[in-house]
């Protein structure tokens, strides 16, 4: 596998409590990989402007930045490293304290030291998405042509470009085929997009609880999502920084949305069913009468202090533009043609934001190419978030399917 040769440089940034334990692990190569163990700080891959991104939009972005995190060994055939895809509102703090909430990693219950995806044995990758705001380019970015922040003079960008972005990261890592791509909703369709558009690149995959495209019930509901932040005056035409301001009426009502979405009727139903915020009164009042209703205004309350506005509404597009199918005449199989990629897809009962159906869209199309595919569909009533949460039999089928590819793969 040929990298390209592009300079690029490594900054280590300082965006995490200084007391952070520290200790150095040794590869199989001999050489030291110094990490934080509770606290790992992010690293930032700056592209100089002479390495142009070229966009689907056909535009080039230059210079950028993909900001990660790593955890874990990698061993000196580089044979052992896993990418993990994040969500919308994900981030690279996968397994490590998020800087600015305190809050641990958005995915600490599967992935770590004897967990599912184990860093004892996987050298584990998460970058924070072209497009995000935690030290990857993204419209929060300054603009190097005007120094000041892109806002919406930023590229429109899609799942393609963002996988491109983690492509050029890899290569950077000198890795010519990660073990395995995992991740769940949009990290999902990353998945995906490495699997069909990069597959030489890929072992294994393992996209959870997705789609191949984006529906018109979820486009209207990021719509909903979009048209909230826009509507908000401190938006100022998506020039809000330069004015010291925030949308963050907009952009809450646009996280209570979404939210309802990552949620199942049941689940709200046993978290909350009808019971009052305080006491046994009506307030008879906009107030928060109801539990849901407090909790969704907690939700879209935390979000805008670590979020920003523009990205949700640049992210949100590229999901929404995300069709796999398309540019193979519809035809989603053959995407996947020529596949040696070893697969194992997982949806959940109780999900329907991507229900079972559009999983089962994908195996169709896997096994018309005679792809090596597992499928798993999980019981659970906690709806689309259920990939986040304790789900025993998910974290036994992320488990199973490593082991069994690692012994694919000769991993000890």
């Amino acid at each position: 596998m040929k990298h390209l040769d592009v300079p690029v440089t490594v900054h280590q940034t300082i965006a995490v409590a200084m007391s952070a334990n520290t200790t150095t692990h040794t590869s199989d190569d001999g050489s030291n990989r110094s990490s934080e163990v509770t606290h790992p700080s992010s690293q930032v891959v700056h592209f100089p402007a002479d390495a142009p991104l070229t966009l689907d939009c056909n535009k080039e972005l230059a210079p950028f930045s993909i900001a990660y995190q790593t955890y874990g060994t990698l061993n000196k055939n580089k044979s052992n490293a896993i990418l993990i895809c994040h969500a919308l509102t994900g981030d690279q703090y996968v397994a490590s304290a998020h800087p600015m909430t305190g809050k641990p990693g958005w995915w600490e219950s599967i992935v770590g030291s004897g967990k599912p995806i184990d860093t004892d044995r996987f050298f584990v990758i998460c970058s924070n998405i072209l497009g995000g705001c935690m030290g990857s380019t993204g419209p929060a970015s300054l603009n190097p042509k005007t120094g000041k922040p892109y806002g919406v003079d930023f590229p429109v960008i899609t799942i393609g470009d963002m996988v491109r972005a983690q492509v050029r990261l890899i290569d950077h890592l000198e890795i010519d085929q990660l073990f395995s791509v995992v991740g769940g909703s949009m990290g999902g369709m990353q998945v995906l997009e490495w699997a069909a558009n990069h597959h030489d690149r890929v072992f294994s995959a393992i996209p959870i609880a997705t789609a191949a495209w984006h529906t018109p019930q979820n486009i209207a509901f990021h719509e909903v999502g979009r048209q909230a932040v826009m509507a908000d005056p401190d938006w100022c035409g998506g020039n809000y920084h330069a004015h010291g301001k925030v949308p963050k009426n907009g952009l809450g009502v646009a996280r209570m949305a979404a939210h309802i979405t990552y949620l199942s009727e049941d689940a709200l139903h046993s978290k909350f069913g009808r019971n009052l915020q305080a006491g046994s009164a009506l307030t008879f009042s906009f107030d928060a009468d109801f539990q849901v209703e407090s909790y969704l205004r907690h939700q879209g309350s935390t979000f805008v202090d670590r979020f920003d506005a523009n990205s949700y509404l640049y992210i949100t597009r590229a999901m929404d533009y995300f069709d796999l199918a398309l540019e193979h005449n519809d035809i989603l199989a053959k995407a996947f043609t020529g596949t040696q990629t070893r697969f194992c897809v997982v949806s959940f009962t109780s999900d329907w934001l991507y229900p079972t159906r559009e999983s089962r869209d994908i195996v169709q199309a896997l096994n018309a190419v005679a792809a090596n595919v597992s499928f798993v569909e999980i019981e659970s009533n906690k709806g689309h978030d259920a990939f986040l949460l304790d789900e025993e039999v998910f974290f036994g089928t992320v488990r199973g399917f490593l082991d069994s590819a690692s012994k694919k793969r000769g991993l000890s």
